[in-house]
């Protein structure tokens, strides 16, 4: 249970800083119904950072993770400086090879109307790059402070640029026209200032690592650097297959739904809109991993480790079943703020956001067994996965959207992760056997998911409200935190922070 206190105490550093500001910027992206009337509007800006995760895993190709593996064998210093150097100058290879190609790109993407946009996609992705290994180094060292305040403050500057250049600047030259901020205000850029703020936010962060950064050496190891690329070659495979699952259906969406342009655009405004609500399970995965990459490295030689990773996929489990509620139970509240403080077309589609949920709920498990692989270094394996998934997006994009348009889109990202873990599960009992809760933790998700599907039953027969909605929603959680609070109460009093109310209870 040690393990388990500390990696708690590791994603609460770690995850709290990444919790709030991956908060703070969905925060900022569901603002967007509120600068902008209609969905259509916003289908460039989708198309933009359905880009970025892409070339993200192409920039970095694996070296976060290698830099964890390698790091508990070799040299630190002569690591960080290897891959940093490696990195810096891939980096300026990748941005001069999209330069060159930026026509090309503007051209498949449909950005004729913002071509710059792909310009300032290239400077996040090249800034935000360099800030991996930095920020690798922190979480690896321990150092949660300096990893809060750089993770924060990036995303602080980028949300005081959008609000200014979209709330306060319109509203300051409205009453006057010849202000200052007029010649920094450009009205044709719009929500392009979502990306400035996010290139802004990059700088900020870089300069705050720029300590961390000043560390390399130039002493570039060539044996090492062929060891690390052998280990990290296939993460390339499954960071890119895994882009594929995640974002394909919003970046090939208007290219095969059969509408009309304008329609296409709504349609993909109001899909990435239901998508942004499911990311709130995502933000919370996102904080585990933070946390949990380097722990698993660690935990790896420990006697008990595939006991403590059991421990860990099972309080995992019951977390994102929470989150999941928290959603399926006030969707209506979503449905309200949308209709009654934006715009009805805004709340479209939010139906399917409980199965894009419970799909990343499967996307969360999966990252969780992927230990196996990673840990024995059958990378090629994790590739393998991540392939299937990757065909299964596709073929099922392809079929679905013409069809059954947003919902389609749904469908295939919660198939691909069921299956992707799935196999994954099969192939890590084969390789490094962990001996997960499986029926308990197969009860749990089929639990909450008939809870959610109760809630829907009880509002339709009785009293379809937004306040009785509300209030059966809240009573549904609190038996579901009941009913766990006595499964799980003897593992639970031995956790950090929550543990005093259960030692409490008992007594």
């Amino acid at each position: 249970m040690g393990g388990i206190k500390k990696l708690a105490g590791q994603t609460l550093w770690y995850g709290v800083p990444t919790i709030a500001s991956r908060f703070l910027g969905y925060l900022m992206n569901m603002a967007l119904p509120f600068f902008i009337a209609m969905p259509e509007k916003t289908a460039d800006l989708v198309q933009v950072y359905s880009m970025i995760p892409f070339l993200n895993v192409l920039y970095a190709y694996g070296m976060e993770t290698a830099y964890f593996r390698f790091s508990q064998t070799h040299d630190k210093e002569e690591l960080y400086s290897t891959l940093s150097i490696s990195l810096f100058f891939s980096t300026i290879f990748f941005s001069l090879i999209l330069l060159i190609c930026s026509s090309w790109i503007t051209s498949i993407a449909d950005l004729s109307n913002h071509p710059e946009y792909v310009y300032w996609m290239i400077a996040i992705i090249a800034i935000d790059n360099l800030n991996t290994l930095p920020f690798a180094r922190l979480r690896q060292e321990n150092r949660p402070k300096k990893y809060a305040l750089a993770r924060i403050a990036g995303i602080f500057a980028n949300i005081a640029t959008v609000i200014l250049f979209l709330g306060i600047v319109p509203a300051i030259l409205k009453n006057n026209p010849t202000s200052f901020w007029a010649k920094l205000y450009n009205p044709e850029t719009g929500i392009g200032y979502y990306l400035l703020g996010n290139i802004l936010g990059s700088v900020v962060t870089l300069l705050i690592l720029w300590t961390d950064i000043k560390k390399i050496k130039l002493r570039f190891n060539t044996f090492l650097w062929k060891q690390v690329m052998k280990y990290s070659s296939p993460l390339i495979i499954v960071g890119m297959g895994g882009m594929i699952n995640d974002v394909l259906s919003r970046l090939i969406y208007r290219h095969v739904v059969d509408l009309p342009q304008q329609q296409a655009d709504h349609e993909l405004g109001v899909f990435a809109n239901i998508f942004r609500i499911a990311l709130l399970i995502t933000i919370m995965i996102q904080a585990f991993r933070m946390a949990a990459e380097p722990f698993f490295f660690n935990q790896s030689k420990q006697e008990n480790a595939q006991h403590t990773y059991a421990r860990v996929m099972k309080f995992f489990v019951i977390a994102c079943c929470f989150l999941f509620l928290l959603i399926g139970l006030f969707l209506d509240v979503f449905k309200w703020i949308f209709v009654s403080f934006a715009s009805k077309s805004w709340a479209e589609g939010l139906d399917f956001v409980p199965l894009l949920a419970l799909g990343n709920i499967f996307l969360g498990i999966y990252y969780n067994l992927s230990v196996w692989y990673k840990l024995t270094d059958k990378n090629k394996y994790g590739a393998y996965i991540t392939i299937l998934g990757a065909i299964i997006t596709i073929l099922l994009n392809v079929l679905l959207i013409p069809k059954f348009h947003y919902g389609g889109a749904a469908a295939a990202t919660f198939f691909c992760y069921f299956v992707m873990m799935m196999v994954s599960y099969k192939l890590g009992q084969k390789y490094y056997p962990v001996p997960y809760a499986k029926k308990k933790l197969t009860a749990y998700i089929v639990l909450v998911v008939i809870i959610y599907l109760v809630h829907i039953l009880i509002n339709m027969l009785i009293r379809d409200t937004l306040w009785f909605s509300v209030i059966t929603g809240m009573i549904l959680l609190y038996l579901f935190a009941r009913f766990v609070g006595k499964i799980e109460m003897k593992e639970l009093a031995s956790m950090p922070f929550i543990g005093k109310f259960y030692k409490r209870n008992k007594n």
